[in-house]
């Protein structure tokens, strides 16, 4: 007999389906051979403070800091029922195998591995590790499971990232609680993340615009000068232009080929769901997850943009599938290049999103409108990502008048390709995209071409100041931080994780640290409390750099690159 531990119930039940372990019981179900249980979020977390001494129950300045010297861990309050299920399941003489079914990524692998510690079993362990719970991804797994310690590595970063956080958490809210009298949350990544929040509005308050000028001549193309800081020089060129002569000196031509976008990842698709549809990164999160759960979709908290070459065969039928069940998009004629969307070197734990041949109408009619949303950004996306080039033919004149250099420009659609399909579906949702066609230059107009009594207009202009963030650029910021200052190292470059950021900005939202506020697409502004913490704590913990870096030595730890003692020292 062996025990097949998942990380939620739905996820359990679509694995003892396959498995035919269709006995419910007390917390698993069960079949010939096996037992399928499930946790229920973090069933085991680190101990607090006071189970290591009694004494530190009471935030006290002079105990800190406080760095266990043996970590030690407790049942989370609202899970020991289940975890007493869980314990009993593995201990049980008749069970001499133990499957890790959590999700296949670095939390789910330290969420097991907790509860398989707690309980004291030491049976051998094999891993599943899947993208997507359709039936067939779900059988394949089993017939390839790995044994577990082929993940001590995720593992032992899983750890190092927990224990990480402890210790800055415990021992910053303590210290600066007592400081200044009032609680004062800090964190590994959630005291950075706050710190770019609260930067991007001093730099906006602190903004002063400032006027520049530019001279256009008005002539069958309009064409413009470069940019003036000070009014009377722009003028006295107006001056000297108007009622002269103007000549095309060049004219350039050339054609562009705005090349498909990549999949999406998670990080890309909250971003994309937030401008369109001002979801917040949580919600995104939420709505991926269930679609997965679903077996609509495939795993949602990856990182990659790219499929791996086994998966190349099946794409153009899902293409045809997922087109096919898209109102917006009947009709359209679809020519798949697999190849732009495969590589197998850019995939890490899980390749990038995608719907399921699983998918069908009266599976889809049962979403949600969120859901549904979520679905159609995926489904388009690929569409998109294997689909033809967009193709621009772009123009540039440069004209001469009064010994001046001025420019005009336009583009041109010459072949939609992969915009058709993100067109259609824009429109779909009352959000028509922006024409890349530019108007402004005859096609008629050539070089050496005059101009006669041409007139020119200064136009003003203002700098304008940041732009406060909203979740899609915050997440950005997140995913970049630190690109600069580690540019060739490991991948992990950013703060947080794609799993982890919609989370980030919760906490900060709960915890009253910063504000969303507008309509559709919602600006994050910090609190008074929020600029208050930020002003109080040092660089060390407000930079993004350093938690960039931290997580890019986890990713060394996962990859067996660096040992967990060193980085946790």
């Amino acid at each position: 007999m062996r025990v097949i531990l998942a990380e939620k119930p739905s996820v359990a039940q679509s694995i003892a389906a396959v498995l035919g372990a269709d006995q419910k019981k007390n917390g698993y179900l069960q079949g010939e051979n096996d037992l399928v249980s499930w946790c229920i979020g973090h069933l085991i977390e680190l101990a607090p403070p006071e189970i290591y001494d009694a004494r530190y129950a009471k935030w006290r300045r002079e105990d800190l800091p406080i760095v266990p010297s043996a970590w030690e861990s407790v049942v989370s309050d609202g899970t020991k029922k289940q975890f007493a299920v869980l314990k009993d399941l593995l201990n049980r003489t008749d069970v001499d195998e133990v499957v890790c079914a959590t999700d296949a990524g670095r939390e789910g692998e330290l969420i097991f591995r907790m509860v398989y510690e707690k309980t004291g079993c030491t049976k051998p362990v094999k891993r599943l590790w899947i993208s997507s719970l359709e039936e067939s991804a779900i059988r394949d797994g089993f017939r390839s499971l790995k044994p577990g310690t082929a993940y001590d590595a995720l593992y032992r970063a899983a750890l190092c990232r927990a224990q990480a956080d402890w210790l800055v958490g415990i021992n910053g809210t303590r210290l600066y609680s007592r400081l200044y009298g009032t609680k004062l949350n800090v964190g590994r990544v959630m005291t950075p993340t706050l710190a770019m929040i609260v930067e991007r509005e001093k730099a906006i308050a602190g903004f002063t615009p400032k006027p520049f000028y530019t001279v256009h001549l008005l002539c069958p193309c309009e064409a413009t000068s470069e940019r003036f800081e000070d009014e009377q020089e722009a003028q006295a060129l107006a001056d000297a232009c108007n009622g002269q002569t103007a000549e095309i000196i060049r004219v350039e031509k050339k054609t562009r080929s705005d090349h498909p976008p990549k999949l999406y990842d998670l990080t890309t698709l909250q971003r994309e769901a937030n401008q369109l549809f001002g979801y917040t990164a949580q919600q995104t999160l939420d709505c991926a997850q269930s679609l997965y759960e679903k077996k609509l979709t495939t795993y949602p908290r990856t990182d990659s943009r790219f499929l791996t070459r086994d998966m190349a065969s099946m794409l153009p039928d899902l293409a045809q599938t997922v087109a096919a069940l898209l109102p917006f998009e009947q009709g359209l004629s679809l020519t798949i290049h697999a190849e732009q969307v495969i590589d197998d070197a850019r995939v890490s734990d899980h390749h990038a999103i995608i719907p399921t041949q699983s998918v069908t109408a009266e599976r889809l009619d049962a979403l949600t409108n969120e859901e549904l949303n979520i679905f159609n950004m995926l489904a388009v996306r690929l569409l998109c990502a294997v689909g033809e080039p967009h193709v621009i033919e772009e123009r540039t004149l440069t004209l001469s008048c009064a010994g001046h250099s001025f420019t005009a420009t336009s583009k041109t659609d010459t072949a939609l390709g992969w915009r058709i399909p993100e067109s259609t579906f824009y429109g779909s949702i009352g959000h028509p995209r922006e024409p890349d066609e530019q108007a402004g230059v005859d096609p008629a107009l050539y070089e050496h071409q005059r101009f006669f009594g041409v007139r020119a207009v200064v136009k003003k202009g203002l700098t304008t100041p940041p732009k406060r963030y909203t979740e899609a650029t915050l997440l950005a910021a997140m995913e970049n931080a630190g690109a600069e200052r580690f540019p060739d190292e490991a991948e992990r470059k950013g703060i947080g994780t794609p799993a982890t950021r919609a989370d980030i900005i919760e906490k900060l939202v709960k915890g009253g640290f910063i504000e969303r506020r507008g309509e559709k697409v919602k600006q994050l502004l910090p609190t008074d409390k929020g600029k208050n913490l930020i002003a109080v704590l040092p660089e060390t913990l407000r930079s993004p750099l350093l938690t960039a870096q931290w997580e890019n030595q986890l990713c060394q730890v996962e990859h067996g690159n660096l040992a967990s003692d060193d980085f946790l020292s």
